[in-house]
């Protein structure tokens, strides 16, 4: 009876010590209800759209969760808050706290930022990452950004994009002569020394526009993308790679003044929150493109790879372009010497370290290699 009562007594100890540990730690972080920072994020793009949208959904949830809810980051739809291309002034006046984007857009700002979204010829992901992170050009891009009241974090990813949507197909670089086409960033410059008509629309008045005509052609994403936008309703010739895009930046923007004020560990979330969907959106963006490239296919859409010709002739404009722009602009020269540089370096380990694509070809079996394809669509 006695060890009895004592062993039920140390239960009863036990249980109340438990009791209040579990208290104690229910009390310690602080419900969702009543964060203790919550932000505004005005989006570029819909929440319905893969990959573009949904990374930036993505950062709202991580945020909450990694925050244990003492931090909400709001996303709102194109339009909500201000019009998608006004989102630069309104984060860098402090008008709202944060944007959902890509650097790209804000060429007519800056027109260094445009290497911190895509580059034509130029890096893929991994490569565009070491140069950002450990090659230079993170401390660019900050200097760049902190000049309006900014601070960026890179945080999100996107593959190699396709290279247009077009209504007839492309065999000569002369083709692009008059043709008014949609174009992103630097690659709309390279387009425009070929004699296109460029335009920037945004990406719920791409559709309008090539159907009924006030543009010609266009791109905007990788085949997940393009599959949800339509796009093959209206145009069926479908090119790669895509040599102005083989790999997308976007962006968290915070107000310079609310990023400052942060504390070491709310900053340290907001980078983590990033990072994870880096990850999330490299692994994401690869896995999503085969599914859509058969469903397009099913709907008759062409898929074509560039003539060598008319590749060189966009590589020969791209460097013009490139030398141009650094003449013209010191923050560009910089940004674009960096990553000239970077790669440079880098192609020695590239070449020595990664098995080139060829290897290993010959002993493919014929039915799992791809089909081969030239400027005038599958073969």
């Amino acid at each position: 009876m006695l060890l009895a009562g004592c062993g039920s007594g140390g239960d009863q100890r036990s249980e109340t010590t438990a009791s209040r540990t579990q208290a104690a730690d229910a009390t310690s972080v602080p419900s969702t209800r009543h964060p203790e920072l919550r932000w505004r994020m005005a989006s570029t793009y819909p929440s319905s759209l893969v990959i573009l949208g949904s990374m930036g959904k993505r950062v709202e949830r991580l945020v909450r969760e990694i925050s244990g809810g003492r931090m909400e980051l709001r996303f709102y739809e194109p339009g909500a808050l201000v019009p998608p291309f006004e989102i630069f002034d309104a984060v860098s006046y402090g008008a709202i706290e944060s944007g959902w984007s890509t650097p790209g857009y804000w060429a007519g700002r800056e027109p260094a930022l445009q290497l911190f979204a895509s580059v034509p010829f130029g890096p893929g992901a991994v490569e565009y990452l070491a140069w950002f992170d450990h090659g230079g050009g993170r401390e660019i891009f900050d200097e760049i950004y902190h000049r309006h009241g900014i601070h960026s974090l890179i945080c999100g990813i996107s593959p190699p994009e396709a290279g247009g949507w077009f209504k007839r197909p492309i065999t000569s670089p002369d083709d692009f002569k008059g043709m008014k086409i949609r174009y992103f960033g630097l690659g709309g410059k390279v387009l425009e020394r070929l004699g296109a008509s460029v335009q920037l629309l945004a990406g719920g008045d791409i559709f309008p526009a090539l159907e009924l005509g006030t543009i010609d052609a266009t791109e905007y994403s990788v085949p997940a993308v393009d599959l949800k936008m339509g796009f093959y309703q209206a145009a069926r010739h479908y090119y790669f790679p895509g040599w102005h895009q083989q790999s997308t930046f976007f962006e968290l923007m915070i107000n310079l003044d609310r990023w400052r004020a942060l504390t070491a560990q709310q900053r340290a979330i907001f980078k983590a929150a990033c990072s994870a969907n880096i990850r999330q959106s490299l692994s994401e963006g690869e896995a999503l493109q085969v599914d859509a490239i058969e469903k397009l296919k099913a709907k008759g859409v062409v898929f074509h790879t560039w003539p060598r010709p008319v590749l060189a002739a966009l590589y020969r404009a791209w460097r013009d372009v490139a030398a141009e722009m650094a003449a013209a602009d010191p923050d560009f020269g910089r940004a674009w010497k960096s990553l000239e540089d970077f790669r440079r370096r880098d192609r020695v380990w590239r070449d020595l370290g990664y098995l080139k694509d060829d290897v290993g070809a010959a002993d493919e079996p014929a039915e799992s290699a791809p089909s081969p394809t030239d400027g005038n669509g599958p073969r």
